[in-house]
């Protein structure tokens, strides 16, 4: 099977071997995507790291009492 996959954000064709990779967009569209993803990390207190996608997530973290609502 060489056939080159259809990006399923736009409809063109990509190379096969980002689709063997586990794509399923193309680089242009694949990079509007990661663009549009924002996470950051935090530091807890007297712990870890983590990992935060939503501000929302971020309010209240670092409190020695843990996450405020």
């Amino acid at each position: 099977m060489n056939r080159k996959p259809t990006c399923r954000a736009c409809g063109d064709r990509f190379h096969p071997a980002r689709f063997q990779a586990g794509y399923k967009v193309c680089l242009p569209c694949g990079e509007d995507e990661a663009r549009a993803v924002r996470h950051t990390v935090a530091p807890l207190h007297k712990s870890n790291y983590m990992l935060i996608t939503s501000r929302t997530d971020l309010a209240g973290l670092n409190n020695k009492g843990g996450l405020v609502r």
